[in-house]
């Protein structure tokens, strides 16, 4: 039986005309690149736009938390912001740079 399996290994090695061993490091290789381009830059795309629009808030920007909570910069902070919401923007809250929904608050943006 293990002398029929090493047979079977040794034709199949013989077959290929090569060594296998590049053909699957060209494999691995591919799927390396496939993976970068697809999955890890576009991430890496999105995160330095969320950063740039996050550093580029200013004060009377309208914004949407990620909790949902909309309202108006009243300060910035470094990273802390100062949103005022309610009617007739009466509540100040505090809210971290981080907190701001960037997909949510340029929806509104284009709504209005």
């Amino acid at each position: 039986m293990l002398l029929l399996l090493e047979t079977i290994f040794l034709q199949g090695k013989a077959a290929s005309g090569g060594n296998p061993m590049m053909y699957q490091l060209f494999l691995i290789f591919g799927i390396l690149i496939v993976f970068y381009f697809f999955m890890i830059r576009p991430q890496q795309k999105k995160q330095k736009a969320q950063a740039q629009f996050r550093e580029g808030l200013k004060k009377g920007d309208k914004v949407v938390t990620i909790g949902g909570l909309h309202g108006t910069i009243a300060q910035v902070e470094g990273d802390v912001l100062t949103l005022e919401v309610g009617e007739g923007k009466s509540m100040k809250l505090k809210f971290d740079v981080n907190s701001v929904s960037v997909d949510a608050t340029r929806k509104i943006g284009a709504n209005n």
